[in-house]
């Protein structure tokens, strides 16, 4: 390790990404998954995987708050 080291020409923040931007992955059990697989071979589904999970979520988000009342 060096004793000084230049920043001169360093720019503060270039890697800098809130945490709020951050992605982050869920992984889903083997069943889970392949139930929700199997949904999605259906000729009548358009969602995709990543779609259809979230309105999962966002049908059970709505239902615990119409419960919560």
């Amino acid at each position: 390790m060096k004793k000084e080291y230049d920043f001169t020409n360093a720019e503060q923040g270039k890697f800098y990404r809130p945490i709020e931007a951050l992605e982050i992955p869920v992984y889903l059990d083997a069943d889970i998954r392949a139930a929700l697989m199997q949904k999605l071979k259906k000729p009548e589904s358009e969602l995709s995987l990543n779609g259809m999970v979230n309105a999962l979520i966002r049908y059970d988000i709505e239902i615990s708050e119409k419960i919560s009342l």
